[in-house]
């Protein structure tokens, strides 16, 4: 599933720069989502209790797709890369696309509030997944510093 290489990746092409990465976005995501959510709570539209039971199955379903993301362990310079996921990005344009559609429909505008659930599930599941396997495969591969 993953394939070994001795060149040293540029630095943004790290495992440890990626998830960084990712992480921001992430942040940026929850925080709109969560301000969304809270609007939309408070105003009788949508309970929490729907949004979590939204969120957990799209939360295990992100962690088991860590397994898409292709890895390769750098030996020499004691790294890990993964390479773009396009089933990923994919399914989260898709989501992104309809949230802001419902969004700005008020008949269906807790479709949005659900999307969203849906997009920090997948999200928050599948970086936490990368970072578990990324520290497997450094164990495995005795890269942990």
């Amino acid at each position: 599933m993953f394939k070994t290489d001795n060149k040293t990746p540029p630095i943004m092409k790290q495992s440890r720069a990626k998830l960084w990465i990712r992480t921001f976005i992430l942040l940026i995501f929850g925080t709109l989502f969560f301000l969304a959510l809270r609007r939309d709570v408070a105003n009788g539209l949508f309970r929490w209790s729907w949004g979590l039971f939204c969120f957990l199955p799209c939360l295990g379903v992100g962690f088991w797709m860590r397994r898409l993301v292709p890895m390769q362990v750098h030996i020499a310079s004691r790294c890990i890369t993964f390479s773009f996921d396009r089933i990923y990005f994919s399914i989260i344009l898709f989501l992104v696309i309809l949230k802001v559609i419902a969004g700005h429909t008020p008949v269906i505008a807790v479709v949005a509030d659900i999307v969203m659930c849906v997009i920090l599930g997948l999200m928050i599941g599948r970086i936490s997944g990368i970072c578990i396997r990324v520290r497997d495969l450094k164990k495995q591969h005795d890269l942990i510093d």
